[in-house]
């Protein structure tokens, strides 16, 4: 059984040798490692060559214009050799026996996808378990791409969407755990992520928020074909209505009312009568009460109660 794992690398010279370590130092030693330079204009394209250098039997090098994270990773798809397929961020770390859990796991239980829970590290040295499905619905996991592997076959022409989308792991994620019905999990943190204040979904960018509903779109046709109605509102649900909605309305940028407006006519296109959608019925009333808040525009009510909530600690 052998491992492709591809590292999309821009501007990491920081971090990248911690990362690439923890490749290298994998209990699953069938591995080979893409390391696709991005355009960096710092010395991560220099310290990718070095490693490949090093170990020119498991680490290749690819150098591009700089496109984007989506065009990054499809540039190595087609070389990857592997039975199984991994991504790594350049600025993450992995634990040693990552691969070889997620792999013997998928190898146990026939399946096509496993994941594995993630560990928060922040600058200040506070660490904090995410759970990869941290609710029951079947698609909770779909966010990233980096803390699963995924059978080639299985991948096939599948790829990212490219031109710097925000979203592209998601939309990555969803079609593979669509196309495989389900994921297997290894309940343990061992994908080690490092937070940033500055990362994709922390700043104050308003307008890419809306990049979900692009995401959404492209996902839209295959889910119903599919018979997946539900599930796709429940994307809905989730990423436009709570997630996006909550993230704009804390922000102070100027395109915040206008892109506020687009999501939450985004979600009553897609889901007319809330109370009539069953994948609304089926969150908790905690969450229901927000998405419905959000639904009707009052966001500063939310903003109330999820600030009152993070308070008191709950």
């Amino acid at each position: 059984m052998k491992l492709s794992v591809i590292v999309p690398v821009y501007n990491v010279e920081k971090y990248l040798a911690d990362c690439v370590d923890s490749l290298l130092n994998q209990t699953i030693k069938n591995l080979e490692i893409f390391l696709v330079d991005d355009g960096s204009t710092d010395r991560s394209g220099e310290i990718a060559d070095r490693y490949a250098g090093d170990f020119p039997d498991r680490v290749r090098t690819l150098h591009l214009n700089n496109g984007g994270q989506g065009r990054a990773r499809n540039a190595a798809l087609p070389m990857a050799k592997g039975d199984y397929i991994g991504f790594v961020d350049s600025d993450d770390t992995l634990a040693p026996d990552m691969y070889e859990k997620l792999c013997a796991k998928a190898e146990k239980e026939g399946a096509s996808i496993a994941v594995c829970d993630w560990l928060e590290v922040f600058p200040d040295g506070r660490e904090e378990v995410l759970p990869a499905r941290y609710q029951q619905h079947w698609l909770s996991a779909s966010g990233s791409a980096c803390n699963k592997v995924f059978r080639s076959e299985l991948v096939g022409d599948t790829r990212f969407p490219e031109g710097r989308l925000w979203y592209e792991d998601f939309y990555f994620s969803a079609m593979l755990l669509i196309k495989a019905g389900g994921a297997v999990y290894v309940n343990e943190p061992l994908y080690i992520y490092r937070q940033s204040p500055s990362s994709t979904m922390r700043n104050n960018n308003a307008l890419k928020n809306l990049d979900i509903l692009r995401v959404l779109d492209m996902l839209e046709g295959p889910m119903l074909e599919r018979g997946l109605r539900d599930d796709f509102q429940y994307f809905v649900l989730n990423h436009v209505l709570l997630d996006g909605i909550n993230r704009v309305a804390r922000q102070d940028s100027p395109d915040r009312k206008a892109v506020l407006k687009k999501l939450r006519a985004y979600a009553a296109e897609k889901i007319p009568r809330l109370e009539a959608c069953r994948a609304w019925r089926e969150e908790t009333s905690n969450r229901r009460l927000i998405m419905k808040l959000n639904y009707l525009g009052l966001y500063p009510v939310s903003r109330l109660i999820l600030g009152a909530k993070a308070a008191l600690g709950r």
